[in-house]
């Protein structure tokens, strides 16, 4: 890298750069997690860029940010990562990079010079086993969960509305007590999705039971009166529950209930979700509705759970045991006339 440099827009710092970046996307009204995932893949990058380059990463320039530094920085950066994480990494810097060409700062894009990834598409991950669900819940029920602070009634709250629900974890995180609302027996949960995207989603009596519970057993724990606004689900402290307690409650559940060698890797509360929307397709629901309950803007990412039911009950159909005879007599025909020939 030069050490004399041409002062002018594309010396910007990096640093600065990103942050005024993060700034501008507030118009889009992005969450608070998917702000946080930006900035780890920039900041992410920017480190690798900044070893590539000899220096601090407080030392680079947008200026500095050109093809080549960008290639090694992800050749790098995709080292020890999946595929899906570099490609959404890639996505974030071409953001990024076109967010300060319109701005006049930039001439050109580099990431277009940057190879990707293709990242395979991946297919729903429900909990395995047709009982997995029941044997969860009934297991919570009972206390299985052996914790410091034990209390069982948030740990169902938490499961069963992700599991009759199908949210996100940003969905779930997103909730306060006034989401829920409506005359007893007719209750909606109103959720902010992807985009700032709101739906109303219809609460069964069970789960309405579940959560009063739940937030009666929150209101003695802790000695106050909820408001509308608090948080609705919230950890042993009182505290809104966040991203990495969330993930921790619900592998937590898996462990004490037993089922921990039924859930997918890498798959936690969306493991919840996933299984929601496949009873959804397994029960019949069309395409249009399980697209609606998910809160997808697209048609194509609720039809896999059909594809993947109408895969499932073909597999099943070949594991009836009366195929297995079939299979003994095609083999037992098909060796009388080799021996014949």
């Amino acid at each position: 890298m030069s050490g004399e440099r041409e002062l002018g827009a594309g010396a910007v710092g990096a640093d600065r750069a990103v942050e005024e970046y993060l700034v501008a996307r507030r118009a889009e009204k992005p969450s608070p997690h998917t702000v946080a995932a930006y900035r780890r893949d920039l900041l992410g990058v920017l480190g690798c860029a900044a070893r590539a380059a000899g220096c601090e990463r407080s030392g680079l320039v947008l200026a500095d940010l050109d093809a080549g530094l960008m290639r090694r920085a992800f050749a790098e950066f995709a080292g020890e990562r999946a595929p899906s994480s570099v490609v959404r990494a890639w996505s974030t810097w071409n953001g990024f990079f076109g967010f300060w060409v319109a701005e006049g700062v930039l001439e050109g894009n580099p990431m277009q010079a940057v190879r990707r990834p293709r990242a395979r598409p991946g297919g729903p991950k429900p909990l395995m086993g047709e009982d997995t669900p029941e044997r969860l819940l009934e297991a919570l029920a009972a206390g299985c969960r052996r914790a410091r602070d034990p209390w069982p009634e948030r740990d169902m709250a938490v499961v069963a509305l992700a599991l009759l629900t199908g949210l996100r974890s940003a969905e779930m995180l997103g909730l306060r007590v006034e989401s829920l609302s409506g005359r007893p027996g007719e209750r909606r949960l109103r959720v902010v999705g992807k985009g700032g995207r709101e739906r109303s989603l219809p609460i069964e009596a069970p789960l309405e039971a579940l959560v009063g519970a739940y937030l009666e057993s929150r209101e003695a724990r802790f000695g106050v009166r909820l408001s509308g606004g608090d948080a609705l689900l919230v950890d042993t402290r009182g505290r809104a529950l966040r991203r990495g307690g969330l993930q921790y409650l619900v592998q937590q559940c898996y462990k004490h209930a037993g089922v921990g060698d039924r859930v997918a890797r890498g798959s936690l509360v969306h493991a919840l979700r996933h299984t929601f929307a496949t009873r959804l397709a397994e029960d019949g629901a069309s395409v249009t509705e399980i697209m609606r309950l998910l809160g997808h803007s697209s048609i194509t990412s609720s039809q896999s759970y059909i594809d993947v039911t109408a895969s499932a009950q073909r597999e099943a159909a070949r594991s009836n045991r009366t195929y297995g005879v079939l299979r003994r007599l095609a083999g037992g025909e098909g060796a009388r006339e080799a021996a014949a020939g």
